[in-house]
């Protein structure tokens, strides 16, 4: 079995888990997924799999998505497909589905997805830069203030912060904790918040850190 499954977030809500703690969870709607394609280091240069989650409608979908799908038996093709590196030969094969049952509760998972997009921003949102004194005669509130020097170097230096565009920015959240998994709803209940509005897609894996190491 892979260690990844792309998803869904579907919002937040609080649980009782196994000690009758309250605990504050996101709702992510994972799998299942279907394996599209198998790589091999002989014809890839690497071992991978890749998957197709949730589907798109026939109109939607180009003629090589459709014939890419084919093989796998899908009658649609798949919205979102992501690729998953093994440290070896694939066990799976073109067909075959992964689910939500790969994972188990109080294991520790990485959750990857886009921040929400806040647009134009200035920088006492995007920094949180103490800006000026609030009082009427001041004339400079929220600006950024002075970003240069005198003639030496006589510019900004680079990294500056300023003024721009904020979010919509791939976000790892590490090492969250797996309180609940729904197999029969394709659901996963893990601990606190994790990137993006309800609705958008999202990659659930296997942390990478805090792992026991194996022995070579």
């Amino acid at each position: 079995m892979i260690s990844s499954l792309l998803g869904k977030k579907i919002g937040m809500t609080q649980v009782y888990d196994a000690q009758n703690v309250l605990v504050p969870v996101t709702v992510v709607e994972a799998g299942p997924c279907s394996v599209l394609q198998v790589k091999t280091l002989e014809n890839d240069g690497y071992h991978a799999v890749q998957i197709g989650f949730s589907s798109q409608k026939l109109k939607n979908a180009s003629k090589a998505e459709l014939n890419h799908a084919k093989p796998s038996g899908l009658p649609h093709a798949p919205r979102v497909l992501g690729e998953v590196r093994l440290p070896g030969a694939a066990t799976l094969k073109v067909g075959d589905v992964v689910t939500v049952e790969s994972f188990k509760e109080g294991q520790y998972v990485d959750v990857i997805g886009v921040s929400k997009g806040k647009g134009f921003q200035g920088v006492v949102r995007r920094f949180r830069v103490a800006g000026g004194p609030a009082a009427h005669g001041s004339m400079f509130h929220r600006r950024i203030g002075s970003i240069g020097m005198r003639q030496t170097p006589g510019r900004s230096w680079k990294n500056q912060k300023m003024p721009g565009h904020m979010g919509a920015e791939r976000r790892t959240m590490q090492n969250l904790r797996v309180v609940k998994v729904i197999a029969e709803r394709n659901l996963i209940l893990v601990k606190g918040a994790i990137p993006g509005a309800n609705g958008d897609d999202v990659i659930v894996r296997s942390a990478i850190k805090g792992q026991p190491k194996t022995q070579a």
